[in-house]
């Protein structure tokens, strides 16, 4: 007895004319529109390079995993359970010419050290397996593209453009940023590179970040649709903020704080910088300015009540050093010196000590120890094995902080959830503590240090400002009503999306 037919999903694509244009908003839009449909939906991207990262779900016998951050919020906009499938394989880069494999939600070593071009063989088949479980459970799987299509430099080895189209046989959209100049050059020379069986699949062309007259793009589309036969079904407004995360180390440095400012979160923008997107909420957040900083004199008018923020990172030591090299060293210290709030964040709080070990060159780099900021009594030694998982922890700050005013007082006795995703395991320095210089240990198991004057905070835990209760917390005097939240903003994409698009072309999409 031969089983039913197993039913397929119908696969929606955003493929971009470049990096930046606006796959991934879009495909976090088109995973809240269909859901609301009462369709069953989840996101997918076979490949994803990117040091911002969640953790999630993992596959068989593993407990969890790591995906890139954007399928992890298109998954929750889906209203589906988050898991490695959705991001098979994630590229972490350390170095301008080395990135960290995660295949699966797993670390991969030998990945990692096999020549870029060469991988392809060995992933695909874990990447098409992947897909096809998804599609096999699912009615609309939405697949986003990375980078070009039409990089024909890469065509041979591609595992996660067209390559996918063509296997999910999906209908793809081709979006392209017009603010940049060049849009309708930059979709007919895409278009004309790829070949017939490839253009069969792009449905419809979308004009992103439009700022102007729309009917001053007459008669380009026309043309265009001449050219191609493929029709613009959709000019999308400039919109800055529709409220999902940065991705990929692409900053808004835009102002849009409305009224005083109150407070300035000064973030350290280093050149390995990862899970940026944990710090989307403080944009949100009356009077608090979030500043991306890349040099000392952006810290110059800092007040003592103002924090700086080392956040995580791919590469602590190498960071570390860049950090040197623009002399923000001794910009936080001072800063600190005189009574100013610090934190560090995973690699963060690594920084934050003494030393830095690395005996196993997980962070690939010629120097095996190197010395930290100093301002917390704490070592860090890199693991072979990586920490990979879900948290929650209460803060032991204690009645001591509150009384003499520390910045983080107001985190004492206050539960979050978050997530841990590090190499390095942190502990008092021996010496150090021999001499009575210790660090306060303010959460179980050591995920949280904090100096004598408690204003140096360090913590493992990832997604402090994602907590409603840590927001609260400190911000509590400040909100004048609810902060958004992701599942408003995830509405706010669909509603968008079905205002802006010809009408009946998302539903044809999927043949409804």
């Amino acid at each position: 007895m031969t089983n039913p037919k197993t039913p397929q999903a119908k696969c929606v694509m955003v493929l971009g004319t470049t990096s930046g244009a606006g796959k991934s908003w879009l495909t976090t839009a088109l995973c809240r529109y269909y859901a609301r449909q009462g369709l069953k939906v989840v996101p997918f991207k076979a490949q994803n390079m990117s040091n911002n990262a969640r953790v999630v779900a993992g596959a068989g016998a593993q407990a969890g995993g790591e995906i890139g951050s954007a399928q992890y919020f298109q998954s929750l906009a889906a209203c589906a359970v988050p898991e490695v499938r959705m991001n098979p394989l994630l590229l972490k880069p350390e170095h301008d010419t080395h990135s960290q494999v995660v295949l699966m939600g797993q670390v991969d070593e030998a990945l990692s050290k096999m020549a870029w071009r060469g991988r392809s063989a060995s992933v695909w088949p874990v990447i098409a397996q992947a897909l096809d479980e998804l599609i096999a459970e699912n009615d609309v799987v939405v697949i986003e593209g990375a980078g070009s299509p039409a990089e024909i430099n890469l065509s041979a080895c591609d595992i996660v453009n067209m390559r996918v189209a063509l296997h999910a046989d999906a209908a793809c959209l081709l979006v392209t940023d017009i603010d940049r100049g060049g849009a309708f050059a930059h979709l007919y020379g895409t278009w004309a590179l790829l070949p017939e069986a490839e253009r069969a699949l792009i449905k419809g062309y979308v004009l992103n970040k439009f700022r102007g007259d729309a009917s001053l793009l007459a008669p380009a589309p026309e043309m265009l649709a001449q050219l191609t036969g493929v029709p613009t079904v959709a000019t999308l407004p400039m919109w800055w903020q529709h409220g999902l995360p940065e991705e990929d180390g692409v900053f808004d440095d835009r102002s849009t704080l409305k009224g005083a400012v109150m407070l300035t979160v000064a973030v350290i923008a280093y050149p390995r910088i990862s899970n940026l997107d944990e710090f989307q909420p403080l944009k949100n957040v009356p009077g608090v300015r979030l500043q991306w900083v890349r040099s000392p004199s952006e810290l110059a008018g800092l007040a003592m009540t103002d924090w700086i923020i080392l956040p995580g990172s791919k590469n602590t030591s190498g960071d570390l050093a860049w950090l040197r090299q623009q002399g923000l060293d001794a910009a936080i210290a001072h800063h600190a010196g005189q009574g100013g709030a610090v934190l560090g964040i995973c690699g963060g709080l690594q920084m934050l000590g003494e030393a830095l070990i690395d005996p196993h060159g997980v962070e690939h780099t010629y120097l095996s120890n190197a010395p930290g900021l100093g301002l917390l009594p704490l070592v860090t030694v890199f693991e072979a094995d990586k920490t990979v998982q879900h948290t929650q922890a209460c803060f032991d700050i204690g009645m001591a902080a509150a009384e003499v005013n520390n910045p983080w007082a107001a985190l004492a006795g206050v539960q979050v959830a978050g997530y841990e995703i590090h190499h390095g395991q942190t502990q008092q320095h021996p010496a150090m503590a021999q001499s009575g210089d210790v660090a306060r240990v303010v959460m179980p198991g050591g995920l949280a240090w904090q100096n004598g004057a408690g204003n140096v905070l360090g913590l493992y835990l990832h997604g402090l400002f994602e907590d409603p209760a840590a927001l609260q917390a400190l911000f509590g005097e400040r909100l004048a009503g609810p902060v958004p939240t992701l599942d408003s903003v995830f509405e706010g994409l669909a509603d968008y999306i079905d205002q802006h698009f010809e009408p009946g072309v998302l539903n044809g999409l999927i043949g409804r």
